[in-house]
């Protein structure tokens, strides 16, 4: 059996999840545009300067986690996965992975997004195993931390 690690964003999604989840977000109403836009540039150009505070960076992409119901995240979610995410599937990327499972491989999707949103998205694919960046939950709701190290970097 060999091991075949598949990377998210740009790679085996033509698109990245999380920069679609906030637009998703914003679209439905659940984010403000302009507040958002502004600080996502700003941890954008500290990722580019080498100088990102992954900690504060995943904070503020929790934050509309934390703000909501999980029942109406889930709802979002799957709304989310039909309408963003399934689109930005290619054929060719689903003959990948269908080729790694034929040949009984190991599949794990690795990622710096959120396992709430890329689960399902992991999912699709048929790939139950995944490393990402978990959000931390108290009593089935999300509190806007991180559980364990982000998956980033090292």
């Amino acid at each position: 059996m060999n091991l075949a690690l598949f990377d998210l964003d740009n790679t085996i999604l033509a698109g990245d999840s999380d920069y679609n989840w906030s637009r998703f977000l914003i679209q439905e109403g659940y984010l403000d545009g302009a507040i958002h836009a502004e600080k996502n540039e700003k941890f954008y150009a500290d990722y580019k300067a080498g100088t990102l505070d992954i900690y504060a960076f995943v904070e503020f992409q929790f934050k509309p986690l934390a703000r909501n119901p999980r029942n109406i995240l889930n709802q979002l979610l799957k709304k989310y996965v039909e309408e963003v995410i399934k689109p930005m599937i290619t054929e060719k990327a689903y003959d990948l992975v269908r080729k790694h499972h034929e040949e009984g491989d190991l599949l794990i999707v690795i990622t710096a997004t959120n396992s709430f949103i890329t689960k399902p998205i992991a999912a699709l694919f048929g790939i139950e195993n995944l490393i990402g960046t978990d959000p931390e939950e108290k009593e089935g709701e999300f509190t806007g931390k991180v559980s364990g190290l982000p998956s980033f970097k090292e």
